[in-house]
């Protein structure tokens, strides 16, 4: 009985990970990329299991090639996300090499009322970028106050819908603009800043709707919108960050498909998944919030901070913006059809809004 039961499970774990290789935008598959990681360890827990306790015979084989199978291909997506990996972005040299940015991203939960927890951390870490997603006109009443003398460039967009999103920056801002790329009721923000040096960089903020029953049933939209930045930043190949909540985990097709159109490096390749959601289970916790850059910079120190009474961690992390090293990093790049399919998936969003 304890052998069938084990095998049902490997069987249950292998069709899991078979289905997440499925190309449909359908939400429910889409969420078989999420919890890769736990996959992986149910299945190798699984097959230990069958390998100690039970005796030779059918289900044993059974449980531990289908377990097996499950944790070396949930491996393969994983390991590129943990130091036993070479990293993406390459680490910074000594101070004073180039100047330097650096960013605070934090999903705050809309109902969240903690907001004296983030802005300690704000005032401790005194990053030159604030970013919050969710944030509606009651977080902004408490952010300005306490934002507005170091970082009095903004962009403040406060709704109630929880795609709310406010910039603060103690960096200059400019040719800023609010686009609504393929749902009008999701926006993100496009700006260029500028370094202490004079230097000028693009800041894509992004928090696109993500695939689940009670939001969009399918990921569509959100491959749409992520896909139609990573053009923009193929058609405009200045240095560029895109931060934010993208609703999508760093191993995905989308995510990888968005960085290979855009020629955006991950910082997190080769040091660790840096997973920021949920905050409050952590048996069921994904890196969701992110910030890719293109190959003109190089990594000071990245963190996730500490609890906030959100649902999400915030993410920190310090860039140094050093094109002479740009030769350093491997700039993923978009094949022919790739570039094609992200063309596609672009037009089925846009028309796909307005037919709803």
């Amino acid at each position: 009985m304890f052998g069938i039961l084990l095998g049902s499970i490997a069987i249950a774990l292998l069709l899991a990970t078979l289905i997440a290789r499925i190309e449909l935008h359908w939400w429910w598959i889409r969420s078989f990329e999420f919890p890769r990681l736990q996959i992986a360890c149910v299945a190798l827990a699984d097959f230990l299991l069958a390998a100690v306790f039970i005796d030779s015979g059918r289900w044993q084989w059974i449980t531990l090639g289908a377990a097996g199978t499950t944790f070396l291909v949930q491996a393969y997506y994983i390991l590129p996300w943990t130091p036993l990996w070479p990293v993406q972005v390459q680490a910074a040299e000594s101070p004073g090499k180039g100047p330097t940015i650096t960013l605070l991203i934090a999903n705050v939960l809309t109902p969240n009322r903690q907001a004296q927890s983030l802005i300690d951390m704000i005032s401790k870490h005194q990053p030159d970028i604030v970013l919050t997603l969710e944030s509606d006109q009651w977080w902004e009443d408490q952010l300005d106050p306490a934002l507005k003398e170091y970082w009095p460039h903004n962009v403040k967009i406060p709704l109630d819908n929880l795609y709310g999103m406010h910039l603060y920056s103690h960096l200059e801002l400019t040719n800023t603009s609010i686009e609504r790329l393929i749902q009008d009721d999701i926006p993100s923000i496009h700006t260029t800043v500028t370094l202490e040096n004079g230097e000028k960089l693009c800041l894509y903020a992004l928090h696109p709707r993500p695939p689940a029953p009670s939001e969009s049933e399918s990921s569509l939209w959100r491959d749409a919108e992520l896909l139609l930045v990573g053009k923009k930043i193929h058609d405009n190949p200045e240095p560029t960050l895109v931060a934010g909540d993208l609703n999508d985990v760093a191993w995905s097709r989308t995510t990888q498909l968005f960085c290979r159109v855009g020629g955006m490096l991950d910082p997190r390749r080769g040091r660790g998944l840096f997973s920021t959601f949920h905050a409050k289970y952590p048996l069921l916790r994904w890196p969701l919030d992110h910030i890719f850059v293109t190959e003109h910079f190089t990594l000071v120190g990245m963190q996730r901070l500490s609890y906030f009474g959100s649902d999400h961690y915030p993410i920190l992390a310090t860039f140094c913006y050093c094109p002479s090293r740009k030769d350093e990093h491997e700039t993923p790049e978009a094949s022919v059809e790739e570039q094609e399919e992200a063309s596609e998936t672009i037009q089925e969003g846009k028309t796909e809004h307005q037919e709803t």
